[in-house]
């Protein structure tokens, strides 16, 4: 795999590699390429928590919601992820409407539970601290969970994940709706992160950038920011959080 910190962008994905600093990388793009083993990933936020990976082992829908409209510029997903049960995560009209002929589906247990038949048999769950592969893609269930008490019964710990996926050598690290947990502090070789933060339901803008700059990933999306009550967080105010070791790439999420 290339350097951790090579890092390609826009035009420069097909013209060759782009060496960026923080400050001029930090603006929203439609996607982004990051170098793979053998070619690059390309994200594309689409809202809020729904994003796509297109990889050199196929496309990747992560947590896909909306009108399947909104996927129309993508590739059908090789292979969807989806973190748990919340409507702004998880729902079934949209991967009916999304899914291709050969679509295959890991969920958390109690997602798997709510699939029609048809869709349980494309699919395989996972519970925290299991792992599986799909094709030439591996997937860690990571621990998501609120600690806070008066959060505890938005995401109960033990029952929604979040992913840890490696594919073409890239390790890309998806939160899931979580606050500031043990689990996340003690990841490792991180390449790519997606970290939500918005009150109540997960953390504040400070409490996810003091686990990011522990665990220390190359590059890192704030993404699921909008909240209730005045609970939506500035993705700005989080990136002026983090030193510039840590790459903030401020995807178009909303609107």
């Amino acid at each position: 795999m290339q350097n951790r910190r090579t890092f390609l962008t826009g035009a420069a994905a097909v013209g060759g590699i782009t060496l960026l600093p923080f400050k001029a990388s930090a603006g929203g793009h439609s996607s982004d390429s990051f170098a793979s083993a053998t070619g690059e990933v390309i994200v594309t936020p689409k809202s809020h928590a729904s994003f796509v990976m297109q990889t050199p082992a196929g496309t990747i829908y992560v947590d896909p919601v909306g009108e399947a409209d909104i996927y129309a510029d993508m590739p059908a997903p090789d292979l969807i992820l989806i973190t748990h049960e919340h409507g702004d995560h998880f729902n079934a009209d949209t991967l009916a409407g999304i899914m291709g002929a050969d679509t295959t589906m890991i969920t958390n247990p109690a997602v798997f539970e709510m699939l029609p038949a048809e869709m349980q048999a494309r699919a395989t769950a996972i519970g925290n601290g299991d792992s599986t592969t799909d094709g030439d893609v591996s997937v860690d269930a990571i621990p998501a969970y609120n600690m806070t008490e008066e959060r505890l019964n938005f995401h109960p710990q033990g029952r929604d994940n979040g992913y840890v996926v490696t594919v073409d050598g890239l390790r890309v690290y998806i939160s899931g709706d979580t606050e500031d947990i043990p689990e996340m502090r003690a990841l490792e070789n991180i390449d790519v992160a997606f970290v939500c933060m918005n009150l109540p339901f997960t953390m504040d803008a400070a409490a996810a950038a003091s686990a990011v700059a522990e665990f220390a990933p190359s590059y890192v999306y704030p993404y699921h920011y909008r909240g209730r009550d005045n609970g939506t967080q500035d993705p700005a105010e989080f990136a002026g959080m983090l030193d510039d070791s840590i790459e903030v790439k401020l995807g178009k999420w909303y609107g």
